[in-house]
């Protein structure tokens, strides 16, 4: 089963083994209502239930069952959180995880080849799709193509696998 990246421990917060998060979550808080965890550093895995969560500014802390001291939290540094694709919440027609673009090919309304989602980058004001070229595409260039949706966005057909979208290949 897919497991997806929500996020990273980051370090240790005070001496009853409280940890710093890095969510990629919106909102980032959201990272908590996710269980369990897999925790996961070049090879090795642990599965964790979060026991305890809460807002430090703006900083996220979480305790995890049998994780009590500075310690014990200080060896999980550095790890990523996973979570199981069916612990995601089931989103509404025609909504998306980001992550279920990635590797979708992109096309102009003319039917063009751009290349596929590689990653999508958060910039604030709308999220941008980083488009690498493929052999198929029309040229050899990276294109970052704005995700706004009906405007740019035209449609995403994730069983065709393809995302056709209002824009040109000059830009």
């Amino acid at each position: 089963m897919t497991e997806i990246r929500l996020g990273n421990i980051t370090g240790s917060h005070g001496v009853k083994g409280w940890l710093k998060v890095y969510s990629y979550t919106k909102p980032v808080e959201a990272i908590f209502d996710y269980s369990p965890w897999i925790l996961r550093k070049g090879e090795e895995e642990e599965v964790v239930v979060v026991e305890y969560s809460r807002l430090n500014g703006k900083s996220l802390l979480a305790r995890i069952e049998g994780v009590n001291s500075r310690n014990l939290a200080d060896e999980l540094s550095g790890y990523e959180i996973h979570v199981k694709e069916a612990a995601l919440r089931e989103l509404e027609e025609g909504d998306f995880y980001w992550y279920q673009l990635k590797g979708l090919v992109v096309l102009s309304k003319e039917g063009e080849c751009f290349g596929k989602v590689n990653y999508i980058i958060e910039t604030g004001a709308n999220d941008v799709m980083v488009v690498r070229p493929t052999d198929e595409s029309i040229d050899n260039q990276e294109r970052l193509i704005p995700y706004v949706d009906s405007e740019v966005v035209v449609e995403v057909d994730r069983e065709t696998g393809k995302i056709v979208v209002d824009w040109q290949a000059d830009f």
